[in-house]
């Protein structure tokens, strides 16, 4: 008798072979690693993601069961394995137990199966890269390793726990919201920080100042105004490198407001935008200039530290706070006031103050979009200001022409 195939008997078949391709695929790398050992290996994984994958499909209701009972042999099967080979590692055996549960996965639904094969993906990656990972963990200095968990600690531990309302006894804010843009903003610079750190200390001047611009634009330009002070000569190529840290300011105010609102994202992009691509063109033009060729190593720590943490959430909230009453009392040109003079010190809360503003339809998407430019123009005449003090007279002149010509594209762009 021959069996139609049906549709439920295809999909059920497309998923079985997903799920036995998930298994090849962590199966050979734990192969080529030689960390499996006589544990596991190309054709253990897959055999283990198709049980996982069948139990699903046809026996939901056991799953439970069904990976306890092949957790037990897997168990003894890797203590034999330490036994014989002193290898106490245990990344195999955690692999080989998520392999179940990612087959599974692939019978589980169509979103199910699309998320097994991210995190196979992701899985493969970080057992292929276990040398570059823990290269990097020990470039960590321990002081810098413990900052990182406790922030971590701190942030899951308290995010729970603050309530997720108005409040008020704190003038109206919402204390969750606020610590929610602190985490992501410290996750925001951790994320460059990393790849700073995993390129390692010889970086180039290009690298320097677009990791550096993400982590803290201002450490960049006072190091690299620090650095000519004390080698005028290099005063070229430390202009580019300041500079390409505060245009590196602007995609990153567009990435918090596409988080934060993102209808107000078209708004914003013009301006921002033409001022990114016109700084990147002067700068290029500083960098061809230059005959200096050689890495700078810019000061850039660990951003995920609890008190800068905190300095800032303090700070978004009060400028979240006063941008609020300025536009109640005074309007548009409040906002703006207080968007040039918070710009001064920081964009990142403004930004993100005038763009839940704008999302809760307390100010306009113009208004919003004027203030944030403003913010970032202010913030950019800081840099200049910084090279002039910290650095050489060449420096300062010509981080200024090319952080003049980029305001100036952006004023332009907002009475167009």
């Amino acid at each position: 008798m021959v069996v139609p195939v049906t549709d439920p008997l295809l999909s059920i078949a497309v998923q079985l072979f997903i799920a036995v391709g998930i298994g090849a695929l962590v199966g050979l790398e734990r192969e080529q690693a030689e960390s499996g050992g006589s544990f596991a290996g190309s054709r253990t994984f897959p055999l283990i993601a198709l049980y996982g994958a069948v139990v699903q499909a046809f026996f939901p209701a056991v799953l439970p069961v069904a990976l306890a009972a092949i957790s037990l042999p897997l168990t003894v099967a890797y203590a034999g394995k330490i036994w014989i080979e002193g290898d106490i590692g245990l990344t195999t055996l955690t692999a080989a137990l998520l392999t179940v549960l990612l087959g599974a996965l692939t019978t589980y639904s169509s979103l199910g199966t699309v998320i097994a094969i991210i995190v196979a993906g992701i899985v493969t990656v970080l057992l292929s890269a276990k040398g570059e990972i823990h290269g990097f963990v020990d470039q960590i200095e321990p002081e810098e390793r413990r900052a990182t968990i406790k922030f971590v600690l701190v942030a899951m531990v308290v995010f729970p726990l603050l309530p997720n309302r108005e409040l008020e006894g704190l003038l109206g804010l919402n204390p969750q919201f606020v610590w929610l843009m602190v985490v992501f903003v410290s996750g925001l610079s951790f994320a460059a920080y990393v790849l700073s750190r995993a390129v390692g200390a010889e970086r180039g001047i290009a690298l320097t100042g677009l990791l550096g611009g993400f982590v803290s634009s201002t450490a960049t330009t006072v190091s690299m105004a620090n650095r000519t002070s004390g080698t005028p000569a290099l005063y070229q190529i430390c202009a580019f490198s300041t500079v390409l840290a505060a245009i590196v300011m602007f995609p990153r105010a567009l990435i918090e407001v596409a988080v934060v609102n993102p209808a107000l994202l078209p708004h914003v992009l013009v301006p921002l935008g033409a001022m990114t691509v016109v700084g990147l063109v002067v700068a290029g033009v500083v960098y061809w200039r230059s005959t200096v060729e050689r890495g700078i190593e810019s000061d850039i720590e660990n951003p995920f530290r609890l008190r800068p943490a905190l300095v800032f959430g303090a700070l978004f909230a009060l400028v979240l706070l006063v941008s609020e009453y300025a536009n109640d009392w005074l309007g548009s040109s409040g906002v703006y006031a207080t968007a040039f003079v918070s710009g001064l010190a920081d964009v990142d809360a403004i930004t993100l103050t005038l763009s839940k503003l704008a999302a809760d339809g307390t100010i306009t998407p113009e208004v919003a979009t004027t203030g944030i430019v403003l913010a970032a123009i202010a913030n950019t005449a800081v840099k200049a200001g910084l090279a002039w003090i910290l650095g050489t007279r060449a420096l300062g002149r010509l981080v200024t022409a090319v952080l003049g010509v980029v305001a100036l594209a952006g004023v332009v762009l907002l009475f167009v």
